[in-house]
């Protein structure tokens, strides 16, 4: 994806650890917000299951010209590498006053990878206010494993935050999120455009590494958020800490020598003779 790249910080990638999404608000052309609605009444073309991004997306066309939007363009690189495949796409539409809500859900089955991760793009070509509803997440999620609409049975949640946003607004975010789309109580149909991503790389300082030692970096993997458990929460700062070592390549890493203790494994001494 040619672009001039804008990578992300380390901080901005351990926000995206500990957080589970990345907003980049309003970052899309106002032209071309209003070009999008267009472009989704007339329909997308499917696309297979991992085609690479310049053989799902044609030169010119509106999503390419989308991936390719510097921010957006250095976000994924930096997230999910250089040449990523495109897992699906489709454009999510909610209708004025519809009167229901998608039940909160992680997309897919579960998986259990704990070094690599997808990344969903979901783009907003309108103002989402809070009478439209917008897509529900529950920051942190992310790395709790749960199996699709398990979690469906849960209205709400301390400290989620329900998206609204100015038009031309881009989230990404992490296949594991806890998410929803929340019921449209508005007279406008409200359209959201979601892009999944696989990576082809190894996902490894991609991203721009010069504050990799700064304090914040730290500070964000150490984040609890409102609703974690007191003893179970603490698994989801481990959790992070398994992440933040693989994306790295620094596997001393730790916060409060948690990952340290449990996996020290001392090599046998054999008895000398």
């Amino acid at each position: 994806m040619p672009t001039t790249r804008q990578l992300l910080s380390s901080a901005q990638v351990a926000r995206f650890v500990a957080h589970g999404f990345l907003r980049l608000d309003g970052i899309v052309p106002r032209e071309m917000n209003e070009e999008a609605l267009g472009v989704f009444a007339a329909g997308l073309p499917s696309v297979p299951y991992g085609t690479p991004v310049p053989k799902a997306f044609p030169d010119g066309s509106f999503a390419r010209r989308l991936v390719e939007l510097p921010a957006v363009a250095g976000a994924l690189e930096s997230l999910v590498g250089p040449d990523p495949t495109v897992d699906h796409h489709f454009v999510h539409i909610r209708e004025p006053r519809e009167g229901s809500a998608q039940p909160l859900h992680a997309d897919a089955v579960i998986d259990l990878r704990p070094d690599a991760f997808d990344v969903q793009l979901m783009y907003y070509p309108q103002e989402v206010t809070a009478e439209m509803g917008g897509t529900l997440i529950v920051p942190g999620s992310h790395l709790r494993r749960t199996n699709e609409t398990d979690t469906g049975r849960y209205q709400n949640l301390r400290g989620q935050t329900r998206l609204t946003c100015p038009a031309g607004t881009v989230v990404l975010l992490h296949h594991g999120i806890w998410h929803g789309g929340r019921r449209n109580d508005s007279d406008i149909v409200r359209h959201m455009y979601k892009i999944r991503f696989n990576p082809t790389v190894p996902q490894v300082r991609l991203w721009d590494t010069a504050d990799l030692d700064a304090p914040a970096v730290r500070e964000e993997l150490g984040r609890g958020f409102p609703w974690y458990e007191q003893a179970t929460g603490r698994l989801e700062i481990l959790n992070r800490v398994r992440l933040w070592r693989a994306l790295s390549g620094d596997p001393a890493f730790d916060i409060d020598y948690w990952a340290t203790r449990i996996t020290n494994r001392p090599a046998a001494q054999r008895s000398k003779a």
